[in-house]
């Protein structure tokens, strides 16, 4: 239901908005919407959910720096550096990022919680990778200062209209949005929410895009078959996770979740009973360090290499990417173990 709300067409126009005004203040040149982008647009996903987060960025990318054709080792940074940005950056709130959520019930974690153990860290972290990924290509971004960025970007549903949304509208869909947050864990005032939020989608029809429940639902029944099965690994998740120490524990889930989607690892994770308050933080903090290595690391990584794919002569590659990712989970990575 969150990631429904968070995907209609006034919640992401704000949130480009958002992202235009902050680049605006520098200037509103390439180098200021590739910060503004890659800052604020993964923050934005602790709000808006993280698949919401990486959908508007993966455009605005497109729009405003791949379209100005970067080297294709500057392409591949760029887009390790958004995986890995969305991936901490739901880490603000207990309810936007897929690996969060599958613990935050069972540990009783809460949004102020979440922003004073890992929120401010993800946050000085994206900044420190942006900052170092800046230092690295300084020099192409003067190549790409005077390129073109008017060709046309393929139409989306949100995005293919240019009118700006009414502002009642925006904050009618923020009201409800909340309180699909507040009530997550109470299903009749959830679903009763939400269809009074289609009641008011119809109404607003003029200024919506297309309306899709099924990528949220796939995501759900994704997250429903982590805890259907997953309880069937505690005999052996349990043992091994509950034998590491802090350091090792962060590691081991960082590599797993390369091979594995992070929120499986945490799942997993809250199978272990007694499990110390240390060992929690690192297992996430590792889980979600490890977002932006590989495309099945992290939800939402799917929906950005869609988007992103064509800017790419012959897609993706996997090791491009794992390179490309590599030095800011390194990164985030330091700022989440050294200050928590």
């Amino acid at each position: 239901v969150i990631m429904a709300i968070a995907s209609t067409r006034p919640v992401l126009r704000l949130a480009e908005n958002c992202m235009k005004a902050v680049a605006s203040i520098g200037g509103g040149g390439v180098v200021a919407w590739w910060f503004s982008i890659l800052t604020l647009g993964p923050l934005l996903g602790s709000f808006i959910t993280e698949p919401a987060g990486m959908t508007i960025s993966a455009l605005l990318l497109a729009k405003q720096f791949y379209q100005r054709k970067p080297s294709l080792r500057f392409a591949y940074a760029t887009i390790g550096l958004l995986f890995v940005n969305v991936s901490v950056g739901g880490t603000l709130t207990h309810f936007a990022a897929p690996p969060v959520l599958m613990v935050a019930g069972k540990w009783g974690w809460t949004t102020p919680f979440m922003f004073q153990h890992f929120g401010w860290h993800s946050m000085l972290g994206i900044v420190l990778a942006n900052i170092t990924y800046y230092l690295v290509f300084r020099a192409e971004f003067k190549k790409l200062w005077g390129a073109n960025s008017s060709a046309a970007v393929d139409p989306v549903h949100w995005n293919d209209r240019d009118e700006p949304v009414p502002l009642w509208v925006s904050i009618g869909h923020l009201l409800f949005l909340g309180w699909s947050v507040l009530t997550a864990h109470q299903p009749a005032l959830l679903i009763g929410g939400f269809l009074f939020f289609l009641a008011f989608y119809e109404v607003t029809a003029d200024y919506q895009g297309a309306f899709s429940l099924r990528s949220p639902m796939l995501v759900g029944f994704f997250l429903g078959g982590l805890v259907v099965h997953g309880g069937l690994q505690a005999w052996w998740i349990g043992p091994v996770l509950g034998s590491l120490t802090e350091l090792p524990m962060m590691l081991g889930a960082t590599i797993l979740t390369a091979f594995n989607d992070n929120a499986a690892i945490t799942y997993l994770a809250t199978l272990v009973p007694n499990l110390s308050e240390g060992l929690k933080h690192a297992v996430v903090a590792g889980a979600v360090t490890g977002g932006g290595l590989t495309v099945i690391a992290n939800a939402p990584n799917p929906a950005g290499q869609a988007i992103l794919s064509r800017y790419f002569p012959n897609g993706v590659s996997p090791l491009g990417l794992l390179l490309g990712a590599l030095p800011g989970t390194v990164v985030v990575g330091l700022c989440l173990y050294l200050l928590k």
